[in-house]
């Protein structure tokens, strides 16, 4: 029997200017954030922040907007990652850095549930990795075309689908992933 794959938590870009205001159900998937991530820091695995940054705006690194939303807690054990593009990995350390120290499995969280979280466990799969989507930790903001609900449900439903990576993708709602 093979040994446990050694796992990391993915938050992806849990920030102020992309809560303000808030997406859907915002306080309940930070509520389940934080539930995973202590679940996480117990079992001894990685927490992984990942935050966007433009070289203007709203989320320019070191503005209000840019830093950790409201209620998100942090550890000091927590890794942060500097990203510039919904892709957690392009053009950051992240890659290397679960390399590192041996993770072949990710649960991936955040913000927002059809960009940057979708382009995450898509590019996760892709490296090799087995994913988890938080199902019922990440959000979105309402869109003309359906409601952030609406939009999270379809990732949770839709990434699972997808098996041509050769690695699987799950969703679960965060207090059933196995640590």
């Amino acid at each position: 029997m093979s040994p446990t794959p050694a796992e990391a938590l993915l938050i992806i870009d849990v920030q102020q200017a992309l809560f303000d205001p808030p997406p859907a159900d915002a306080a309940a998937v930070i509520g389940h954030i934080n539930a995973l991530a202590v679940r996480f820091r117990a079992a001894g695995r990685p927490v992984f922040l990942v935050q966007h940054e433009s070289p203007q705006g709203a989320l320019r690194a070191g503005t209000p907007g840019w830093a950790f939303a409201a209620g998100l807690q942090q550890a000091p054990s927590d890794l942060v990652i500097a990203k510039t593009t919904p892709d957690a990995y392009l053009r950051t350390p992240l890659e290397a850095a679960l390399r590192e120290r041996g993770i072949r499995h990710v649960a991936v969280c955040g913000y927002a549930s059809e960009f940057c979280v979708d382009t995450t466990v898509r590019r996760s799969a892709a490296l090799g990795f087995e994913v988890t989507l938080a199902a019922d930790a990440h959000t979105t903001h309402d869109k003309p075309h359906a409601s952030g609900a609406q939009i999270r449900a379809h990732e949770n439903a839709t990434l699972p689908d997808i098996t041509s990576f050769g690695h699987p993708i799950r969703a679960l709602a965060g207090a059933s992933i196995a640590l």
